[in-house]
């Protein structure tokens, strides 16, 4: 048996689980998301604990189980804890500011970048280099943060761009004079 999909997951005491059909849902202080469990998997809420169950051992069936454990666990610390991911901005004259439900950035484009973000996630600037994305869905926060860092990637010879925290950037020496 899949090693993570063995393990059941523990749910706290704030959260709140509820399985109609193929449709789990889970509340927590957090907010409230939803996963269209696969035919083919068994979810079952035992007492304090979500019990994921495959039919066969076939290859299909091995994936899915493990990868719906993992994200059951996901949606549970998602309504507690929440996720976070954080962007820097380096070079001259680049910031981004947050109004409404909208995001400015000045990339040292003609013009700036405004990109409209839903309910889903909350879009902080606590420094004008600086952006921090943070929600209760995993995938949703991931999805955001890596479509705002596709406006400017961070660039080998001057490293300037949209970064991750704590990424390290691969420079590359540029030309030489001889």
């Amino acid at each position: 048996m899949s090693r993570i999909g063995r393990k059941p997951v523990t749910i706290p005491e704030k959260v709140k689980v509820t399985i109609h059909g193929t449709t789990l849902k889970v509340q927590g202080p957090k907010g409230e998301l939803t996963l269209s469990v696969h035919p083919r998997i068994t979810v079952k809420v035992d007492g304090t604990e979500v019990k994921v169950t495959r039919p066969t051992d076939i290859r299909t069936d091995r994936a899915l189980h493990g990868l719906t454990r993992s994200l059951i666990q996901n949606m549970v610390v998602g309504v507690t804890q929440g996720y976070a991911k954080e962007l820097e901005i380096v070079g001259v004259g680049m910031k981004a500011s947050v109004k409404g439900s909208v995001l400015t950035l000045m990339l040292g484009f003609t013009h700036p970048i405004d990109y409209p973000f839903g309910k889903d996630v909350e879009i902080k600037c606590p420094k004008p280099t600086s952006v921090t994305i943070t929600g209760a869905d995993k995938q949703c926060v991931g999805q955001v943060a890596a479509e705002i860092r596709s406006f400017m990637k961070p660039e080998p010879y001057k490293g300037k761009g949209i970064r991750y925290l704590g990424e390290h950037v691969r420079r590359k020496q540029g030309k030489t004079v001889s």
